[in-house]
């Protein structure tokens, strides 16, 4: 009986392992069909950081500050193709465009880890008031004494906007207070608060709504409890006068992992506009 339960689990551990033994079989530069998707795949966030850089080649090998092919332009060139959805959701010009303005031989553009102006986007799926709600967190790494960390830089959900409907419209016929109110030593600033609904018509012209405060006030006061991630996509403004997001694809094809989803050319103008969306009011 225990020479039984020994080959049991003999074939069963074979079994869990046969997956391993396919996809490792054969040298690099002459893979089968299901090790080229392997290694061609972009299966970390990092790697597409080094492949982007040109510091990683499609059979996964790292290239460092000193090797032939770190950073070299023609590998750029060759792999940069492959960090995009191909699925048609992409302009080819557009792509081609960006491509040919990042590999530049007299100004290339790369992505830096640790810099600035890329953002974690995280569709999470929370509590509110004990109901089911879903809810966008976005993240930045943030330099700290040991390196760097994930921290929350902004949240977005539609009934904190609710809570302020006239933000942009604070000259109102009704709802203000009399510039000689001090005379009255503000005994009529009662009025802000008789009608809650319109209080946000007393704030000033320049202020804008802080969700993140709001979001960790309904945290601490348990209004919003934290269920599960739904999923994750970054967004990044590094390389001059363009945006492009990355999304996670599974699909059993070279054409997968994370991959730019999305891209487009913008002003700076634009490009500080589009980050203020992922700070809190900075």
């Amino acid at each position: 009986a225990n020479k039984r339960m020994i080959t049991r689990k003999l074939i069963t551990t074979a079994l869990l392992l046969m997956p391993f033994f396919v996809f490792s079989q054969g040298s690099i530069g002459s893979f089968t069909g299901d090790e080229t998707v392997l290694y061609a795949q972009t299966k970390q966030v990092n790697q597409f950081f080094r492949r982007f850089n040109g510091e990683e080649d499609v059979s996964g090998k790292r290239f460092y500050e000193g090797d032939a092919g770190y950073r070299d332009l023609k590998m750029r060139k060759k792999y940069l193709g492959i960090l995009f959805d191909n699925s048609g959701n992409i302009n080819a010009d557009v792509k081609d465009a960006f491509v040919l303005e990042v590999t530049s031989k007299s100004t290339p553009y790369f992505l830096d880890f640790h810099g600035n102006d890329w953002f974690a986007e995280v569709n999470a799926v929370f509590t509110y008031n004990r109901e089911r709600v879903n809810m966008i967190l976005y993240l930045r790494l943030e330099q700290d004494k040991l390196g760097y960390k994930w921290v929350l830089s902004n949240v977005y959900f539609s009934p904190f906007e609710s809570y302020f409907p006239h933000i942009t419209d604070t000259i109102n016929a009704t709802y203000f207070l009399h510039p000689m109110s001090h005379e009255l030593d503000f005994m009529n600033i009662h009025k802000a608060f008789d009608h809650p609904d319109q209080v946000d018509y007393y704030l000033e012209k320049e202020y804008k709504p802080d969700m993140l405060t709001l979001f960790v006030a309904g945290i601490k006061d348990g209004r919003l409890k934290f269920v599960s991630v739904n999923n994750v996509k970054f967004h990044f403004f590094q390389i001059p006068h363009w945006y492009f997001e990355v999304s996670y694809f599974n699909r059993n094809s070279v054409n997968s992992g994370w991959l730019i989803s999305n891209i487009m050319r913008i002003s700076e103008t634009e490009k500080k506009e589009l980050i203020r969306n992922y700070t809190h009011g900075e």
